[in-house]
């Protein structure tokens, strides 16, 4: 008998040996590590920047209070009947310098401002600012205006009492509302409002015992 050639198959031609495989695992290792690097590299700049956004808020971008002043009042009219008795039907002008003080790295910007005068109580006299802006770390100095009615005065039951004293006891009232602008990234509304009492010399025409506070809503 004639002995057949044994035939085996042929092993597919796209098969590899083990060492083959070698080079593209080492190159999937090397991406998924710079992949990794990568990510930790993004996750470390993220928490280093909202740490600085945190510091920030609380030191540099945190809304201080804006600081009003009362630096003086100076009486620009006053008529008097035999120099005691403001004369009738002649109001009394009397000019209120303000200061306002930005303590804040961002510029204080406010609208217009209203002082209202009172006599024992009651209201003699009512003015309004106009409306400025407080550069940042800057203090910003405006006159104000008002007048008093005199007739209003007269007919308050103390007058007489405080005539023969020479002294008129007189308060005040001011309210500044206004707005902190961080760089468009904060914004804060605040309202400043101050209270002074004074006494107003007769005889002198001067201001005297001025002494005022402050309230700031934030």
């Amino acid at each position: 008998m004639v002995e057949r050639d044994q035939v085996w198959p042929l092993a597919p031609s796209g098969s590899l040996r083990s060492d083959q495989y070698e080079p593209s695992v080492s190159a999937k290792n090397v991406r998924k590590q710079r992949f990794i690097k990568c990510c930790g590299c993004i996750t470390a700049f993220v928490l280093i920047l909202a740490v600085v956004i945190i510091i920030l808020a609380f030191t540099v971008f945190r809304v201080k209070e804006p600081v009003i002043k009362m630096n003086g009042v100076t009486i620009t009219r006053l008529e008097l009947v035999n120099g005691t008795v403001p004369k009738p039907g002649v109001n009394m002008s009397l000019i209120a310098d303000v200061s306002v003080k930005n303590p804040n790295a961002a510029s204080f910007k406010y609208s217009n401002t209203t002082t209202t005068l009172y006599y024992h109580g009651a209201v003699v006299g009512e003015a309004r600012g106009p409306p400025g802006k407080s550069r940042a770390r800057r203090t910003m100095r405006m006159n104000i205006s008002v007048d008093i009615i005199t007739d209003t005065l007269l007919s308050n039951s103390n007058l007489n009492t405080d005539i023969k004293l020479g002294l008129l006891p007189m308060s005040s009232y001011s309210r500044i509302p206004g707005r902190v602008n961080m760089l468009n990234i904060m914004k804060k509304h605040v309202v400043v409002k101050m209270n002074c009492t004074m006494t107003v010399n007769i005889s002198s025409r001067a201001i005297q015992e001025q002494k005022c506070k402050r309230h700031v809503k934030l």
